[in-house]
């Protein structure tokens, strides 16, 4: 097969389209931006029509700006997000439950007494951040009319006019997959209450599920994938021993095990990285749920400006000034599980500065994936050799070396940041193609950028204690 793809990320806060080609590269960009509302008591919700109008406006400014049709279409989504829907029509019954929602505690404080039993079964452990929760709290709460599945499998039927699916990577996130046979855990959906729902049919990542015309002429829905799942694929993370993580509204960390699932025993998730011509590969993933969302938070403040500040405002002072900042503002996802916390800033002085806060920013966001790296080096047993990142938040220097010098590891800086959709374009091409080898459809493995240690090891684990101990006051408290 030639020709470009479309390649579609649907974020938590905002649509990225690309339209690549495998010879000449991203021909076009687009971009919308989706506004989840944060409301009080660790509720964040979204109107489901501004994220299918999202992906539909950013497809079509790719579209246009590359000016050339497309043979194959591949689709990026956030996971854990979900909703209630209408199979009829296609119409949302309740708004959509972002990843970062909180309210579906009372059910995992329920469940408790089976914690361990979901996480052997599925990968997960019990916390209101995976789909299953949320569904069953919609259920008892929201309707019990229509479907109830992630974000994708609703994406997916309104685009294609009736296509019920989901990929096998976005349903090992809900905590409703047996994680050995990559299949619908009958004993799971029984403890959640949802043995009588209507799921999707758990499908390859790459094969044709049907067609769309929204962005005019028809075009075949070839790839689907959960959005870090995608990451780690276009980062060429395809066996053990390299790990990624992708900086958007958090940073996700994912360490690929190989073709048998892998139980953490550190804090780390297990779970699919994704299901190729039905071969089932695993990797461990852990989360740090605030990031850019953490420097949006910052700007609403007015500390900066925005992400672009970042730089410029922590080069004013050469450290944080004893300023540590734990960035759990919606609270503390892996090793610790511990989402019912809020975060801390501490350190503070009448010579606390504007640079001195971003510094310690960035140093809590790195410190949290040092934190992760080393758990996955743990389960693995053998340190990770590099970190290979992407995302937005990669264009912070401070950041990156920041996180190099925590690590005590190489950062390879992914030569594009838009490596969700570049996964997205690989699987849509491999799906249209089913002759193409997987090496042959990801994107160049060459980085933009590497940045080494620059501190000594016993620098870092200073540092990383006084993280620690910050984190530790707050799960004491």
């Amino acid at each position: 097969m030639t020709g470009p793809v479309l390649a579609v990320d649907q974020g938590t806060s905002g649509t990225k389209a690309l339209v690549v080609c495998p010879e000449r590269g991203v021909l076009g960009t687009g971009f919308a931006e989706v506004r989840p509302r944060h409301l009080p008591g660790g509720l964040v919700e979204v109107d489901p029509d501004q994220l299918y109008d999202s992906l539909v406006d950013a497809g079509r400014r790719a579209l246009a700006e590359a000016g050339e049709d497309v043979v194959a279409l591949g689709l990026a989504n956030q996971g854990e997000t979900v909703l209630a829907w209408d199979p009829a029509t296609s119409r949302p019954l309740t708004d959509a439950l972002v990843w970062q929602d909180r309210r579906a505690e009372t059910v995992c404080h329920e469940l408790r007494p089976h914690a361990e039993e979901l996480r052997r079964l599925t990968g997960l452990p019990l916390d209101p951040y995976f789909a299953a929760p949320k569904m069953a709290w919609i259920r008892r709460h929201r309707t019990r009319e229509g479907v109830v599945t992630t974000s994708d499998a609703w994406l997916i039927h309104r685009l294609t006019g009736g296509a019920y699916v989901t990929d096998a990577a976005t349903a090992g996130r809900t905590q409703l997959l047996d994680l050995e046979r990559a299949e619908w855990s009958p004993r799971a959906l029984d403890l959640y209450g949802l043995a009588d729902e209507r799921l999707p049919e758990v499908t390859d990542v790459a094969g044709p599920v049907g067609t769309t015309g929204v962005f005019g002429r028809e075009i075949p829905l070839t790839g689907l994938i959960v959005d870090q799942q995608a990451a780690l694929l276009a980062q060429r993370v395809t066996a053990p021993g390299t790990a990624k993580c992708s900086y958007g509204t958090g940073a996700f960390l994912l360490a690929h095990t190989g073709d048998r699932p892998r139980l953490g025993t550190s804090g780390l998730v297990g779970c699919v990285a994704w299901r190729l011509a039905g071969a089932t590969s695993y990797c461990l993933d852990g989360q740090v749920y605030t990031a850019a969302s953490a420097v949006r938070w910052l700007t609403d403040l007015g500390v900066i400006a925005g992400a672009a500040d970042l730089d410029p405002v922590g080069g004013t002072v050469l450290d944080s000034g004893g300023v540590t900042f734990v960035p759990a503002l919606a609270g503390l996802a892996a090793p610790w599980w511990r989402g019912d916390l809020r975060g801390s800033l501490t350190g503070l002085g009448l010579d606390t500065r504007p640079g001195h806060v971003v510094r310690a920013l960035c140093e809590g966001i790195a410190a949290q994936v040092a934190e992760l790296a080393e758990a996955a080096a743990t389960d693995l047993g053998a340190p990770l050799d590099l970190l290979r990142v992407d995302g937005g938040l990669t264009r912070s220097a401070l950041l990156m070396q920041t996180q190099a010098d925590l690590l005590q590891r190489p950062v390879e800086v992914c030569a594009l940041p838009d490596a969700t959709a570049l996964g997205a374009a690989a699987l849509a091409r491999l799906g249209a193609d089913p002759a193409l080898g997987v090496e042959d459809a990801l994107p160049d493995p060459e980085p933009a950028a590497v940045y080494e240690p620059r501190i000594p090891a016993a620098e870092a684990a200073e540092r990383r204690a006084g993280f620690r101990t910050a984190v530790a006051a707050l799960l004491d408290a």
